[in-house]
């Protein structure tokens, strides 16, 4: 193989691109996991995702992907042959709902178009329906990773208020906790769902799970088989900053330095900046003569970006031509949107420079793959991020 000048574009959904920093706190030496000074990382840790997550409840850590964070909070606060419902956003959502069948529950999958997020006025209909209370949780995914479609997670909790059922909240927030305004506590969840290798900029192996009273009070009754995932064990050793197993112990040096670079930037600028970024990139899409996949603007990711290619042309053949002629990493289409869209990864560690370089690369490889477009979507999205830039210096003359 030859050298390829330069540092590759990892424009994927996730895993995204690790800051230099982050890196550089990995690269400490091992410590004991057992020790004081570990103890002492393990309390900043939880403390530090408490406050991404805006709780004030418990938080465990796995050493795992987000799939294990899935099920842990599936085990921890169901029995066998529950009823769980669940709604069709994507490819993600319809791997929890497959992940439920496994586990032996019963979960009832409200159809969806794969271009919508969910539908509160389905959830609210449906829970009025359930005079019976079988329904003992709502999971749904916060931020669809395959469509870039986020759900309404306030408007989610409004309508189980509204249908006034006592069903847990569960919710999936892989791709948008620390890139999308989430707010446990406020809405109501029971228990989210997060990874390490997206908005919290690190690679992938840790997982993780915020959890409310209601839902510790249901893992007291739960009945499905659980060892590893076990809350109660996780809680009870991470009070004095400790793992009842070993921990990813160079993982958490990094999500230590993870937690503090967004803290230095501060929550609501890192939202902004990836509202920002998004859309940059739906007005570069639009300016190609492409669409964007999400139907509802009120559902825009600012995660990502999914792309609907021309009739004719496959997405993967796209992302092929742009991979070996720019170095360039794009998202596939995955489940029934396989060849149909590519994905712009556009969270994480990412400034202005760098998603100009990502469109330029698109750009150009578009109309080296002969995909009908205009030059103009990067010249658009630099409009935009100039007029962004510009609004501050105005309003301060």
């Amino acid at each position: 193989m030859s050298y390829r000048a330069g540092r590759h574009f990892l424009q994927i959904p996730g895993p995204t691109n690790v800051p230099d920093r982050v890196l550089r706190a990995i690269d400490f030496p091992t410590m004991d996991h057992r020790g004081p000074e570990f103890a002492e990382l393990g309390k900043t840790v939880l403390e530090g995702m408490k406050r991404v997550f805006r709780t004030v409840g418990q938080v465990v850590i796995y050493p795992a992907s987000g799939t294990g964070a899935w099920e842990a909070a599936l085990v921890n606060t169901l029995s066998p042959g529950d009823a769980v419902l669940m709604y069709e956003t994507g490819h993600f959502a319809a791997l929890w709902q497959k992940m439920a069948l496994r586990l032996g529950l019963a979960p009832e999958f409200l159809a969806g178009d794969w271009r919508s997020g969910v539908d509160p006025g389905a959830i609210e209909q449906r829970l009025r329906a359930d005079a019976e209370g079988r329904v003992k949780a709502v999971c749904v995914v916060h931020n669809e990773t395959s469509t870039g479609v986020t759900s309404r997670m306030a408007e989610v909790r409004k309508a189980m208020d509204a249908a006034r059922h006592p069903a847990l909240l569960m919710v999936d927030t892989i791709s948008s906790l620390a890139s999308i305004d989430y707010r446990h506590d406020e809405w109501g969840v029971d228990v989210t769902v997060a990874g390490s290798q997206k908005g919290l900029m690190l690679p992938p192996g840790l997982s993780f799970n915020a959890i409310s009273d209601k839902a510790l009070a249901a893992s007291r009754a739960a009945k499905l088989p659980r060892a590893y995932w076990n809350w109660d064990e996780m809680i009870a050793s991470g009070k004095s900053g400790y793992f009842p197993y070993t921990p990813a112990t160079n993982l958490l040096y990094g999500l230590r330095e993870a937690l503090q670079m967004l803290e230095e930037e501060g929550l609501e600028q890192v939202f902004a900046r990836h509202r920002r970024h998004a859309e940059a990139t739906r007005r570069a899409v639009r300016a190609w003569g492409l669409d964007v996949l999400a139907a509802n603007p009120a559902e825009y990711s600012a995660s990502l970006t999914a792309v609907l290619m021309p009739a004719g042309h496959d997405a993967d053949r796209a992302r092929r031509v742009i991979l070996e002629n720019f170095d360039l990493s794009l998202g596939t289409g995955l489940g029934r949107l396989a060849g149909k869209v590519f994905r712009i990864g556009h969270l994480g560690d990412f400034n202005d420079l760098a998603l100009m370089g990502t469109l330029a690369g698109v750009e150009m490889g578009l109309e080296l793959a002969r995909v009908p477009v205009r030059r103009e979507g990067v010249q658009a999205a630099m409009a935009y991020l100039a007029e962004c830039r510009a609004k501050p210096a105005r309003a301060a003359a």
